[in-house]
């Protein structure tokens, strides 16, 4: 199996002023089409390290992929120093400098001379066409040893990959890797993996743990010669992980919880509204991340103090004197009266203490009610996170009352 190399290329990422996602992009992409990607390597726009780098990356890898430094500014070296360490020689191709010509034309843009080092490619070598862009990709193959360089602008970078590169490294794939990742809520990582503690030993397919915030997932793994062959690996095996881990499950490659609940929401031609206070809008914000949330997205209220959760949604003074603001009593009074102010399908509600500080009472930073109202069901859950963290409780918090509307949907459609 050809094993492959990730070269990022650029200060800017070493001083943490933009993110690298070219390389999680390329990992996942590569282990697509059966190459496995064993390092990953960051280098500042100096020649001398770059050249070491790769030097270095070519002596231990069959493949090594270049992203960025394919500008038109001198600190643009990347397509330099790799045809010289690969022993290519640059010239200037006449239709790359008129297409660049070209891209500021029909914008209106003068053209900076500088821009036509971009149109400089290496004899021998093969140009990728960079329709998002005026940099074009390159591909250099010798004794064996592959370098591609590609754009680092992601925008531009993964079309390239996509339309280009897959061809070009077909020679170095014996197979496909096909992922599925199983997503659950409402279990921790290591109860989930107990669950599953003997599919984690399986080779192909292959499945491992994961923690996110609020969530833990699995992700299988096999490899075949064709895709068909991979997913008939992986099938069983899925369905055998459903039916241990049952509702747990929310979905398998779903984006996130809140894309879950909005296809639900659709499907079954529902609405929902909201009523927070320690989450303080959080839900809504993430539904409405979502193309198309307000078909099924009535009203949110963000009802922090007692005064507003009295005049707003309901509650009663009686209900907040005895049991407190958080409180499952409160906690499914907002909920009903989120349902009758909005007039939704699903009112659904949290009161909790997000922290870092107590509310005054000996109740502990990260309890928190959640509550869903329905016509035919009203359902309460608490939730102790144990972490003094705010944010962390606020997210995941606002996840398990995603989580209790898509559990709750699913039983009416089981």
């Amino acid at each position: 199996m050809a094993v492959c190399e990730i070269l990022s290329v650029g200060t800017e990422i070493l001083l943490g002023d933009i993110l690298n996602t070219n390389s999680r992009y390329l990992s996942v992409e590569l282990a697509k089409i059966g190459i496995s990607v064993l390092r990953h390597t960051t280098v500042g726009d100096n020649a001398e390290r770059l050249a070491a780098a790769l030097e270095t990356a070519l002596g231990r890898s069959d493949i090594v992929i270049a992203t960025g430094g394919l500008g038109p500014t001198a600190d643009d070296i990347t397509r330099d120093v790799c045809c010289e360490v690969m022993g290519f020689e640059l010239t200037l191709d006449e239709n790359i400098a008129a297409g660049i010509r070209s891209y500021f034309e029909s914008r209106g843009i003068a053209m900076p001379e500088n821009n036509l080092r971009q149109a400089y490619v290496p004899v021998g070598g093969t140009v990728f066409e960079n329709k998002n862009g005026t940099a074009p990709g390159l591909g250099l193959k010798k004794n064996g040893k592959c370098v591609v360089i590609l754009p680092g602008p992601p925008y531009e970078m993964a079309p390239m990959y996509h339309e280009c590169v897959v061809p070009y490294l077909a020679e170095y794939s014996d197979g496909i890797i096909v992922s599925h990742t199983v997503r659950t809520m409402g279990i921790g990582e290591s109860a989930m993996a107990e669950e599953v503690s003997d599919l984690l030993e399986g080779e192909n397919p292959s499945v491992a743990p994961y923690a996110k915030k609020g969530e833990a997932l699995l992700r299988v793994t096999a490899k075949a010669k064709t895709e068909g062959e991979a997913q008939a690996l992986l099938a069983p095996v899925i369905e055998e992980i459903k039916k241990r881990l049952g509702s747990y499950v929310y979905g398998i490659d779903s984006e996130s919880i809140e894309q879950r609940v909005v296809e639900l929401l659709k499907k079954y031609k529902l609405t929902l509204a909201t009523a927070e206070s320690c989450t303080a809008g959080y839900i809504p914000k993430r539904i409405t991340d979502i193309p198309g949330a307000s078909e099924v997205f009535e009203y949110g209220a963000i009802t922090y103090s007692n005064d507003v959760k009295e005049k707003v949604l309901g509650v009663k003074h009686e209900t907040l004197l005895a049991h407190g603001a958080v409180s499952e009593e409160t906690a499914r009074e907002m909920a009903a009266g989120i349902r009758r102010v909005s007039g939704a399908d699903i009112g659904i509600s949290v009161t909790g203490i997000a922290g870092p500080g107590s509310d005054g009472t000996n109740k502990p930073v990260g309890l928190c009610f959640i509550a869903l109202d329905a016509a035919d069901e009203q359902i309460c859950e608490k939730i102790e996170t144990g972490k003094n963290n705010r944010e962390y409780n606020r997210y995941v918090n606002s996840s398990r009352a995603l989580n209790l509307v898509r559990r709750y949907i699913e039983k009416k459609e089981g």
